[in-house]
């Protein structure tokens, strides 16, 4: 057994507990929801030919915040702080609807803490959270 396939093992065992189920797949959510944000966040502001600097002069934030919010890997940032860069960039932050097929993956076992096949659900969680390619300009 490769340990590539015992972490998935044991991911997959750890998943059968309700609260653990619902603590990895908010997590995974969250993390998956504020990379693609902050992505299209320093894709805008590099199109828009920005510097970090200058976008921070543009909301009244010390240069320091922009370097960490599209520099950091593991950024925290807050709703309000995203909203006031996106607006800088000519951009609104936005909730959408996921698909159905996507509920049925994760919102249904997040509200019922249970799902038919953890592993499945693991690995779909997990290609949420890796990053996605930049695609060159």
């Amino acid at each position: 057994m490769s340990k590539q396939s015992a972490f998935w093992d044991d991911l997959a065992r750890d998943l059968q507990d309700p609260q653990f189920l619902r603590e990895y797949v908010v997590e995974s959510m969250r993390i998956a929801t504020i990379d693609q944000v902050v992505n299209a966040i320093d894709d805008a502001r590099a199109a828009a030919g920005l510097s970090k600097a200058e976008l921070a002069r543009a909301i009244q934030k010390e240069p320091a915040t922009i370097r960490r919010l599209l520099s950091s890997d593991n950024p925290n940032p807050t709703l309000g702080t995203l909203a006031e860069v996106a607006a800088a960039l000519g951009l609104r932050i936005t909730v959408e609807p996921i698909s159905k097929a996507e509920r049925d993956q994760i919102t249904e076992p997040l509200l019922q803490g249970r799902t038919a096949d953890p592993r499945k659900l693991a690995h779909h969680l997990d290609q949420l959270r890796k990053p996605k390619a930049k695609v060159p300009a």
